[in-house]
């Protein structure tokens, strides 16, 4: 009896496994390929990347992937640096598994079951940021998600120096703006801003101005604001003469005393929760006879958010009190969004300037290491004392929460500069910025090789 019943228990097995064979050729015939892609890792455009081999694609960095609605595509991963890397589409849960080592190789496949404007990635730490990311568009360009406002400002967009003149007055007008926005592809969120952009509008005056504040409310806010200037001497800094509802105005006045880069922000309560949302920015009080000329200037402020859904979650956002308490932002970048110095406005200059840089944190919570990857700041005016002797040769400086910077470097190599915290972690949570330098290669300065 136990024989039989052990070679009854086997034949029952190799029956089942056969009954399995048999059900492949159905199973693999309704997953076959419809488009077929192939990608190539490597390095080029001074940036990490993914190069199309072959059809339509052949050659193209970080193509677009084209797909009809239902079409199942297939995309072969080549690993052509060496490096570790994989692929993945989110928007469809595909992902391929990581390669290593020259000439390895990976799939990805998914349906593309609905018709829209996607994105792929590697998604090994840091890699996305570094230049690893393409589209995917399955059906017309008309099937495209609706593209959601920007608040991110333009850091060529600032005031021009002050020069040499002597004091005058000086109107700056700020408008509380509430608005619905992009946090990053695919997502958004009510930021509350100064004139509808973060960081808000820079100040620019010099030691004995007179400024006449103006701070607006529409009636459409929800919300009570107001503005503390850090570079006004006078209880509140402002804010206890701009506590402004909605559908009100206030005015006030101050003299600029000492010079220096500023921050300026909202200090309605929850300050906190007024500042994440997105209300700073910076004034820059120049001092007598101005500043030193330079070729480029650019305003760039380092902000956080706290959302109550995880970062990546697609869709409107909502804010979270228990993570700002807990100082656990789901979001950082410069300028308001994820991607707004890299895709929407990063910096460009030329071989050969010098660049400058007026650098704050709005916060509210987390401190700055400002660094820029390939170059060194040849002159940091710490914590923004701009009349001080700079510190020289800095490859990082400190930036704490409500404080500002002015650096400045000469461009010597042509290339992409990324501007970065060099918490490094925080890239992962959108925390990168572009500088291009275009100009002739330097290989007296960098080359490859010996």
């Amino acid at each position: 009896m136990g024989i039989h019943g052990s070679r009854g228990r086997s034949l029952a097995w190799l029956f089942a496994v056969v009954l399995m064979a048999l059900a492949v050729p159905a199973a693999a015939q309704d997953y076959k390929p419809d488009v077929t892609y192939t990608l190539k890792t490597g390095i080029g455009e001074g940036k990490m990347i993914f190069t199309g081999v072959g059809g339509d694609i052949d050659g193209q960095v970080n193509p677009t992937l084209r797909a009809e609605p239902g079409q199942v595509v297939q995309v072969t991963l080549i690993d052509g640096d060496g490096a570790m890397h994989d692929i993945t589409a989110p928007d469809f849960n595909a992902r391929s598994d990581r390669v290593t080592g020259r000439g390895a190789s990976s799939v990805m496949v998914f349906r593309a079951d609905k018709a829209g404007a996607y994105v792929y990635f590697c998604s090994v730490p840091g890699h996305r940021q570094a230049g690893m990311e393409g589209a995917i568009q399955v059906g017309t360009a008309k099937a495209v998600k609706s593209v959601l406002p920007s608040v991110v400002r333009d850091p060529a967009d600032l005031p021009k120096p002050v020069g040499k003149r002597g004091p005058q007055e000086v109107n700056f007008m700020l408008e509380a703006v509430e608005k619905k926005a992009r946090v990053a592809d695919g997502t958004s969120y009510r930021y509350w801003t100064f004139n509808g952009h973060i960081p808000g509008p820079m100040l620019r005056a010099r030691v004995g101005d007179t400024v006449h504040v103006t701070l607006k409310n529409p009636a459409s806010s929800t919300m009570t604001h107001s503005v503390d200037f850090h570079a006004v001497t006078g209880p509140g800094g402002g804010a206890t003469l701009t506590q402004v509802p909605p559908g009100g105005e206030s005015t006030f006045t101050f003299t600029a005393m000492k010079p220096g880069v500023y921050v300026y922000h909202c200090a309605t309560p929850m300050v906190a929760h007024h500042i994440s949302n997105g209300m700073y920015g910076l004034a820059v009080i120049e001092p007598a006879g101005g500043l030193a000329p330079v070729d480029d200037e650019f305003y760039v402020m380092q902000g956080e958010l706290y959302t109550a859904q995880k970062h990546g979650t697609k869709g409107d956002l909502e804010f979270s009190v228990d993570k700002l308490l807990d100082e656990q932002p789901e979001y950082m970048f410069f300028n308001g969004a994820v991607g707004g110095l890299t895709t929407e406005h990063p910096l460009r200059a030329k071989v050969g300037d010098t660049v400058r840089i007026f650098f704050g944190v709005g916060g509210p919570n987390r401190t700055s290491s400002f660094h820029i990857i390939g170059e060194m700041f040849d002159r940091v005016y710490h914590e923004g004392a701009i009349t001080d002797a700079p510190l020289h040769d800095v490859q990082t400086t400190a930036v704490p929460p409500g404080g500002a910077t002015m650096v400045e470097l000469k461009l010597d190599v042509p290339g992409r500069y990324i501007l970065v915290d060099h918490a490094l972690a925080r890239m992962e949570r959108g925390l990168a910025g572009f500088l291009f330098a275009t100009g002739p290669e330097q290989p007296e300065i960098y080359r490859k090789g010996r």
